[in-house]
């Protein structure tokens, strides 16, 4: 096990199993032009293709991604394993290519409360008002009251309705319930457009935070049309003792600097990979703490109690359009709560822990964590690369 994010930057376990049938994606930042590039990954090599889609949006809008992607002509700016190898902060040189989020324009966008398991973490983060002391005895309660085989439960359905009246009559409803089981799925906000960091970089935790944990999810990519068009990994980083003080603080646990990752590389759907694949995908979560601390667990997005379809079609439609599409985290069932230093006290992460999360289709996503305002400023937004497209001649 290593806690060198170097060591977790390599082709054979950042790249999906199956790379040489993908049609792969990413961005790529350029000392030379100042500025990012969209570029398509052809075998080991990595390729600009910013001429024909200045923007990530811009590709994702095409009739077809995949066979645009795959058409476009461009410019061989490297080998992926070189990129890689210079893309964690620590160890970079500034005047060489490194990777960064697979996204640009489009708002980022996350359902919560999608399985299960984590309903009932988001019922106890309520009721321990992010005391995580007072989770373990919670958990108990809520769990003999609620049970945690909800997965056959369809949401909003007459037998949905049916445990919610059975809840609330004994005091154990929650806002969480609602949207767990109820007809209206939880979608907000995740992070600011063009604020997500990438592969091999620091993943922020607010300095306020002393309960928190990694969300490892699958990504849809959606058009301004409302169709998924593809997919990738995210951490939805998360405040567990922020938003278990209050709901109304769900962007304060959600929103700040560095705390939301994407990546490592979008991958489009095409004969080789389509959406029944994210269906069926499971997503391992690895975490290596500097004092030798390692958790791990995985998510079925088979398990989801809302199928992405439909999650989508919530989001998007006549009553809220997004004109450079969005992508959307899926949800997870993960939620550690096994016992890191002090018996009781549950999981949260520690400064330099290294947190990889992979499923074999999409590749595998690693960040470092770090406190928020140690983590780079976010500095580079939409206006800086509308003048720095318009600069190159990409406009």
């Amino acid at each position: 096990m290593s806690t060198s994010l170097n060591d977790h930057l390599k082709p054979e376990t950042v790249l999906p199993v199956d790379h040489d049938k993908a049609a792969l994606a990413g961005r790529v930042w350029r000392p030379e032009v100042e500025g990012p590039s969209i570029v398509a990954l052809r075998g080991g090599d990595v390729v600009d293709v910013s001429a024909v889609f200045p923007t990530m949006r811009d590709l994702c809008e095409n009739a077809d991604p995949a066979k645009a992607l795959r058409s476009a002509k461009g410019e061989t700016i490297g080998k992926v394993a070189d990129i890689l190898a210079n893309t964690a902060p620590d160890t970079r040189n500034a005047k060489k290519p490194w990777f960064l989020a697979p996204i640009d324009l489009q708002a980022v966008k996350a359902a919560g409360v999608t399985f299960a398991i984590s309903m009932l973490e988001r019922v106890i983060e309520e009721r321990a008002r992010g005391d995580y002391n007072a989770a373990a005895e919670i958990r108990k309660t809520v769990k003999e009251l609620v049970g945690d085989d909800l997965k056959k439960l369809m949401p909003g359905s007459p037998q949905a309705m049916k445990l919610k009246e059975t809840l609330i009559a004994q005091g154990a409803w929650s806002q969480y319930l609602e949207v767990g089981i109820g007809p209206d799925a939880e979608v907000f906000t995740k992070a600011q457009v063009m604020s997500s960091v990438g592969p091999g970089a620091d993943g922020g935790l607010h300095a306020m935070s002393t309960w928190n944990n990694p969300e490892p999810e699958v990504v849809v990519v959606v058009s301004s049309a409302g169709r998924i068009v593809g997919a990738t990994l995210g951490n939805d980083i998360n405040l567990r003792d922020v938003e278990g003080r209050s709901a109304l603080l769900l962007s304060k646990a959600k929103d700040n600097n560095a705390s939301c990752a994407v990546g490592p590389f979008l991958r489009f759907f095409d004969d080789s990979f389509s959406l029944d694949d994210v269906r069926q995908a499971t997503v391992t979560l690895e975490v290596l703490g500097p004092e030798g601390f390692a958790l791990k667990g995985s998510s079925s997005i088979a398990m989801i109690s809302r199928d992405p379809a439909d999650i989508v079609d919530q989001t998007i439609g006549k009553h809220h359009q997004y004109p450079d599409g969005f992508v959307l985290f899926l949800g997870t069932m993960f939620a550690p709560v096994e016992d890191r230093d002090t018996k009781g006290k549950g999981f949260t992460h520690k400064e330099g822990d290294i947190v990889t999360i992979a499923t074999p289709r999409l590749g595998s996503l690693t960040n470092r964590m770090r406190r928020s305002h140690e983590c780079p400023a976010w500095t580079f937004g939409v206006s800086h690369l509308m003048r720095n497209l318009a600069k190159r001649g990409l406009l």
